[in-house]
């Protein structure tokens, strides 16, 4: 057993594998900027809920009190969960999907994708809807140039969520 493990290490650095890049390490190929931009309409989602929260006045009951903590801090950690899942997604976009050739095309690129990770830390870190406003204009802004990459026309429609806001779309026939 021996041998073989030192065998193949000596193949290994005569002949290293080819490392892959993908969200999933296959390569599978598969790409899309809409979990960035629903993790953002969850952000603004949980925002909007939490200043809907009715703060228990002092002759609140003990359930009365309870609920609303309980809720708040469902609120919360569903806000902190997406808005590390919109970093995470646009991270992956960014390492694994855009190449050189696209940060040429699109010069934006590198700023736009540093701007909105640090608009997912502001929105994990605070109850903001501003702060969770600019993360979704990040994951459009990301989405359109991404779906022009693949040649693919998009159109900015309103979301069929609760936040209503706007979101791009590809144009898919």
């Amino acid at each position: 057993m021996a041998l073989l493990h030192s065998l193949l290490k000596l193949l290994d650095r005569v002949s290293p594998a080819t490392t892959a890049y993908a969200h999933c390490d296959i390569p599978c190929g598969i790409y899309d900027p809409h979990h960035a931009q629903l993790a953002a309409h969850t952000v603004i989602r949980m925002v909007d809920l939490i200043g809907q929260l009715e703060k228990p006045g002092p002759n609140a009951t003990g359930d009365q009190r309870q609920e609303f903590v309980n809720k708040l801090a469902r609120y919360v950690a569903t806000k902190e969960q997406h808005a590390e899942i919109f970093k995470s997604e646009v991270r992956i976009l960014w390492a694994d999907y855009f190449k050189p050739e696209h940060v040429q095309q699109y010069p934006q690129l590198h700023d736009l994708v540093w701007k909105a990770l640090k608009s997912g830390s502001k929105g994990r870190q605070e109850i903001n809807l501003a702060a969770a406003e600019e993360m979704l204009k990040h994951a459009n802004e990301i989405a359109m140039i991404f779906w022009k990459t693949k040649g693919v026309p998009t159109h900015a429609a309103k979301a069929p969520y609760p936040t209503g806001r706007e979101t791009v779309y590809p144009n898919i026939a």
